[in-house]
């Protein structure tokens, strides 16, 4: 398997169970989309909160902690004709305290809550959002065959 992520851990220490949930979930993200052969990876930042926030409130205005946020590098039109260079997608940090607030708030695995975060942040790369409904829609439904595809899918009780 190619190296489809940079990994880079920001006030938390690395841990291989990151890795293996990240190239799991990266595999099946590239493949669905068709940018596994070619040359094209993606940077992550695993992180505390407060190097989250920092970047929040320096990049976004937003002085408080999130979980996720995603820096694209391209447009969703220039994807397809980058996609045999080797360039970075974007950066996506995560913030593992606020995803395992999460896991437990939701009632699920902290595993499931974060290939979730990476599944959110990689379609955000790709040019998705979820302001609109129509475009929530299509986001939502992208990121869940991947997560179902992956053993991560939403189980309603």
């Amino acid at each position: 398997m190619r190296k489809l992520a940079e990994i880079t851990y920001e006030g938390i220490e690395e841990d291989k169970k990151f890795q293996e949930i990240i190239d799991k979930v990266y595999e099946t993200c590239f493949k669905e989309e068709g940018l596994y052969n070619g040359k094209i990876y993606l940077s992550i930042i695993i992180s505390n909160e407060e190097y989250i926030k920092k970047i929040n409130s320096k990049f976004r205005n937003v002085d408080s902690i999130t979980d996720v946020l995603s820096f694209p590098m391209f447009e969703k039109e220039e994807i397809e004709s980058i996609k045999q260079q080797e360039e970075v997608l974007g950066d996506i940090i995560i913030c593992i305290p606020r995803v395992q607030s999460q896991a437990e708030e939701f009632g699920h695995g902290f595993d499931r809550e974060f290939a979730y975060m990476l599944v959110h942040g990689f379609y955000h790369l790709m040019g998705y959002d979820h302001m609109e409904e129509e475009d929530k829609n299509k986001m939502r439904a992208k990121e869940e065959n991947i997560l179902k595809k992956v053993g991560f899918e939403r189980v309603e009780i």
